[in-house]
């Protein structure tokens, strides 16, 4: 079985180490995980790939992160998931989520995008809502600053003394959606 797990996020080294950015943080920790790199695919994605499993549970995984902004992220991931034969029930988005605390995380399958621009152009892509979504707690911006320049900003100090464990936790949590399901890993990630 073949799984697509696509870090939202915008392209750059601007915005390489914001908020907005964990989900292709993520990946990039899978992909150190199981030492591959990188390569530029025709769909505009940089992709990865690996299995994980034996036997009749193998599962290959393809990593992606889209090389357009947030809300052009539907194209790609769409031209991704054709070209290797995915369905949407196979398509694992991880996504910055302001409605969390930090490090919190949350894995559901389909839904509404709650603003989120780049749910919102992946739902449009697939024509519907039914992939799964792993929820990486950003929490709110404090007092009056606006939620649109908090995700594009850099990891507080003391938020970057958690962030490595958080990348590990939600890395294990994409892991154990593929292998073990989804209410397993609510039960034992969603926090």
């Amino acid at each position: 079985m073949t799984w697509l797990v696509v870090g939202l996020g915008n392209p750059g080294d601007q915005y390489a180490a914001t908020r907005h950015n964990i989900g292709q943080m993520v990946i990039d920790e899978l992909a150190k995980r199981h030492s591959v790199k990188f390569s530029s695919h025709k769909s505009r994605t940089d992709i990865a790939a690996y299995k994980i499993g034996y036997g009749a549970d193998l599962h290959s995984i393809i990593l992606g992160k889209s090389k357009g902004y947030m809300n052009e992220t539907g194209g790609p991931v769409k031209a991704l998931a054709n070209f290797y034969s995915v369905e949407p029930q196979n398509i694992i988005a991880l996504h910055d989520e302001l409605d969390i605390p930090f490090s919190a995380i949350r894995t559901k399958i389909a839904g509404g995008d709650n603003g989120h621009n780049g749910l919102k152009s992946m739902t449009s892509a697939f024509g519907t809502a039914e992939y799964f979504r792993i929820r990486l707690g950003i929490g709110r911006p404090m007092g009056e600053q606006d939620p649109a320049d908090f995700v594009l900003k850099a990891f507080s100090k003391v938020e970057q003394k958690e962030l490595g464990n958080f990348i590990t936790r939600s890395a294990d949590a994409v892991e154990s959606l593929i292998t073990n399901g989804l209410e397993l890993t609510q039960q034992n990630f969603n926090s």
